[in-house]
């Protein structure tokens, strides 16, 4: 048994002490006995414990008191309630209080430590869920999703608009890679949703025969192999939201069935006869144009339509490379305490690199570069050798200035090479002569400030 486990033993009977601090003590917990409430309410402020054995009848002030008391002020604590008059009653009552379990004298050894022991692992599980659930809910907040770009700004102040109406369809757009998930994450949590009612679907991941089955469930024998009834995420999804990944490779047939869910907010199970309600917010995210693929025919125009009812575009990184220094940091930060290694962060040369490229995978693509280098970097900082996945794709501007003119000079890997690269290179040349600043760099450039947006 882990002697770490404090307990708090309450009684206004010196005899009931001694005999639980004996069992309780030969099972290795470390007891500590109080005669009334308030000396349990002092010796918590003192020091907290892991569990409390109270009495429920007590001069002054009963058991049930004591532990709302507590739970106003260490909501954590689990609780066990004694008691030499147990009716069924009281115990209900005791339970729906918020006690662990209700114990009748004269107390059995065994019995005690069994539901002592339950009752801390119990709480141990409890305490590791609920700092998950703390570390998810601030992983994927607003708060989290970091941008000076003013067309991200543009998108999160929408996200968080749309996040106070939980029962509006959501649809993102953008490449892979932009964090489509993540915004989806974050709405959904800033609708006062819990992480857990939070359920993903990726439509390209799943084989079309399966798709079906993973979405609305089946009952018994709907088919070769249903061997039992199973939900499907739509049931699991209730309360919260179903987040449909990569709508644009749906299956036509199954997009039917998906736009009678939205209009008339029912669906059945595979081969059952049920009707079943749908209270649940969808949110879709694609890289596909959806517009594109209803005049090739691989997506109703009627569905695109229902779906569409907010949409959200996130920018490419190429297009907000003012962000890349703050996901740069984010990232690093989380590294440095996943491997543990001093990494205070980029040389400027390595940060010039990545400003340049193009970032075809966008953020995951940011990412997984400075993983890698922040692995294999042996020294303070982060340098060009260090990005493996930059080499070979190397963009640079130099510039030769004198009184009269200005020269410019331009790499681009041959397979990167486009009007988009060199005008998305000049913007940026103008930004690193500006200071960052828009306007100076527009006058640099004798160009309107609206281009930099």
């Amino acid at each position: 048994m882990d002697e770490g486990y404090r307990i708090l033993v309450v009684d206004d009977q010196p005899s009931f002490h001694y005999l639980v601090t004996d069992f309780l003590a030969s099972a290795g917990y470390t007891v500590v006995g109080v005669e009334n409430a308030q000396a349990a309410l002092e010796e918590l402020a003192r020091r907290p414990c892991d569990l409390i054995l109270s009495d429920l009848i007590m001069p002054e002030s009963s058991g049930l008191d004591l532990m709302r008391q507590v739970h106003g002020r260490w909501p954590g604590i689990p609780f066990i309630l004694v008691t030499g008059h147990g009716t069924i009653e009281n115990a209900v009552a005791a339970m729906k209080e918020g006690a662990k379990d209700y114990l009748l004298k004269p107390l059995h050894r065994d019995e005690l430590l069994l539901i002592v022991a339950r009752t801390l692992e119990h709480a141990k599980l409890q305490a590791d869920v609920d700092r998950m659930r703390e570390v998810q809910q601030q992983l994927f907040s607003f708060q989290n999703i970091r941008s000076v770009s003013p067309a991200m700004e543009e998108v999160l102040a929408s996200a968080r608009q749309v996040a106070a109406h939980s029962r509006t369809t959501v649809a993102i757009f953008g490449e892979s890679g932009v964090g489509k998930e993540v915004l989806a994450r974050a709405i959904h949590l800033a609708s006062g949703l819990d992480l857990t009612s939070f359920v993903p679907l990726n439509c390209a991941a799943i084989p079309e025969t399966l798709l079906e089955s993973e979405l609305f469930g089946h009952v018994k024998g709907a088919f070769t192999g249903a061997d039992i009834e199973r939900e499907g995420k739509c049931a699991r999804a209730r309360n919260g939201t179903l987040f449909l990944d990569e709508i644009g490779d749906m299956p036509l047939v199954l997009q039917a069935k998906l736009l009678r869910l939205l209009e008339n907010r029912v669906y059945e199970k595979i081969g059952g006869d049920t009707v079943l309600k749908a209270d649940f917010r969808i949110i879709i995210a694609t890289h596909r144009d959806l517009e594109q693929c209803c005049r090739e025919g691989t997506f109703r125009l009627d569905l695109l339509h229902r779906l569409n009812t907010f949409p959200l575009t996130i920018p490419p990184l190429r297009e907000r490379a003012q962000d890349i220094p703050l996901l740069a940091e984010q990232f690093m930060a989380v590294f440095r305490e996943h491997h543990g290694k001093r990494l205070p962060g980029l040389s400027q040369a390595a940060l010039d690199q990545m400003l340049v490229y193009p970032w075809p995978g966008n953020i995951r693509e940011l990412r997984n570069c400075l993983e890698y280098a922040a692995i294999v970097a042996e020294g303070a900082l982060i340098r060009p050798e260090h990005l493996r996945q930059l080499k070979g794709h190397e963009q640079g501007c130099r510039t030769e200035n004198s009184s009269d003119s200005t020269n410019l000079s331009f790499r681009f890997a041959t397979e990167e090479f486009s009007y988009d690269a060199v005008r998305q290179a000049l913007l940026d040349w103008a930004m690193e002569q500006s200071n960052q600043n828009k306007s100076s760099a527009a006058r640099l450039l004798k160009a309107s400030r609206k281009l930099f947006y």
